[in-house]
């Protein structure tokens, strides 16, 4: 049991983490703080946060417990704020799609003080982005990877593990780079080819009409294309060189795809799906359906 979380960021990401908490009885007091007042001020009404805080550092002040869901650009400006008060016992998380620079930019920062800092990545969201979505079950069977520093306090490591399973997670642990590395494929990319796709058909001269004709099929390939354009335009310049690389082995294959097609051979296209096909039926996410 925590006395006070301190959420920097009333968003859907850090009002789901208050909400998960208020839910398991894990925390007496939620202090929260936005940029935007108004986005403080509906935390509030909703029940979300119990106390609105003026500014980060307040948020901090009495927490035993404090996450930033702020986007991964806002980090350092955000760690440089709250310093003066991160306790060496208190929990120090993010909640950030990138690893690596939110590691880099802590660094710098925190000095002595990154011992309470347990970097953190939960596989979670929603499209729609904002407080009004926050929901106390966006945790609940997913996966959060911690990447803890070498100077990170092991009890904290442990404390965080243990939160994160008390909401419904499964934890895993590796480093930053193998986090970034890993995420620019299975999820930083797969955004950018979301967000590319649809912007080809919308472009075209006759992409309305076309949109007019999509089905589950196209909802289903683009439905990420809705997510936060801010994050995400923040995940993928953090990621930069893990994203390119991928993205060339994705262009790569579609390369290949494409000149089995213009040469008309039936039977090494056959080969290129069923691959795939049948890669893609043996997979099954962690903890989820298909």
């Amino acid at each position: 049991m925590f006395n006070q979380l301190g959420v920097i960021g009333c968003g859907l990401m850090g009002g789901s983490f208050a909400l998960a908490l208020k839910k398991a009885g894990l925390v007496k007091r939620v202090v929260g703080y936005s940029k935007s007042p108004s986005t403080t001020e509906a935390a509030r009404r909703l029940g979300v946060i119990d106390i609105a805080a003026e500014s980060a550092l307040l948020a901090v002040s009495g927490s035993d417990i404090v996450l930033l869901a702020v986007p991964v650009s806002a980090t350092e400006a955000t760690l440089k704020a709250i310093r003066h008060l991160v306790d060496p016992a208190v929990l120090l998380m993010d909640v950030g799609s990138t690893k690596g620079d939110v590691v880099e930019a802590a660094q710098r920062v925190l000095g002595k003080q990154i011992a309470a800092f347990v970097p953190a990545h939960p596989i979670a969201g929603k499209e729609n982005a904002g407080v009004q979505h926050a929901d106390a079950t966006l945790y609940q069977g997913r996966q959060v990877i911690l990447t803890p520093l070498p100077q990170t306090r092991p009890e904290l490591v442990q404390k965080a593990t243990d939160v994160w399973s008390a909401i419904g997670c499964q934890v895993l642990k590796m480093a930053p780079h193998h986090h970034d590395t890993a995420f620019a494929a299975v999820s930083h990319l797969p955004h950018l080819l979301a967000f590319a796709y649809f912007s080809a058909i919308a472009k075209q001269p006759l992409g309305r009409d076309y949109l007019s004709l999509a089905g589950p099929g196209f909802r289903d390939f683009t439905r990420i294309a809705a997510s936060d354009p801010e994050v995400w335009r923040d995940i993928l310049l953090a990621n930069k060189t893990d994203v390119l690389e991928q993205s060339r082995r994705f262009r790569d294959m579609l390369d290949l795809m494409e000149q089995v097609i213009a040469r008309g051979d039936a039977t090494a296209l056959d080969t290129l799906l069923r691959q795939a096909s049948e890669g893609r039926s043996q997979w099954q996410m962690s903890g989820k359906s298909k």
